[in-house]
């Protein structure tokens, strides 16, 4: 099973910009589709985009469309979240997550990494 570590996270200014990063090692990188979700204080977590092994495929939860973009590095087995016009609503800890299959759904992504937090001051 692949081994998921996230880095990138901190404290931001509403409009600004982060970028995670998630190493991957102990797997077939190559092979997983790899999946971004976050978790709000009080709140379940959710999806934010996820993304195929050759990153052709890629999905966007409504909420980030069009300030969020995913990319992977598979020759560094790194998967990236750039996120630009943050919000204070995007404040949560961000999970990387691997999965066979391109989804939406949690339950499909079987590792995890230990999260980051991402916290936006308005």
């Amino acid at each position: 099973q692949v081994q998921l570590v996230e880095s990138g996270g901190g404290l931001v200014q509403a409009g600004g910009s982060l970028r995670l990063s998630c190493a991957a090692s102990g797997g077939t990188f190559r092979r997983n589709v790899m999946g971004w979700f976050r978790q709000a204080p009080g709140k379940e977590r959710e999806f934010v985009a996820t993304i195929n092994w050759s990153g052709s495929s890629i999905d966007y939860a409504d909420s980030v469309k069009a300030r969020f973009t995913i990319s992977r590095d598979n020759a560094k087995e790194t998967v990236y979240l750039q996120m630009d016009s943050l919000k204070p609503d995007d404040t949560a800890v961000y999970y990387c997550a691997a999965s066979a299959v391109l989804s939406r759904h949690q339950v499909l992504y079987g590792s995890w990494g230990q999260g980051t937090q991402v916290t936006v001051s308005s």
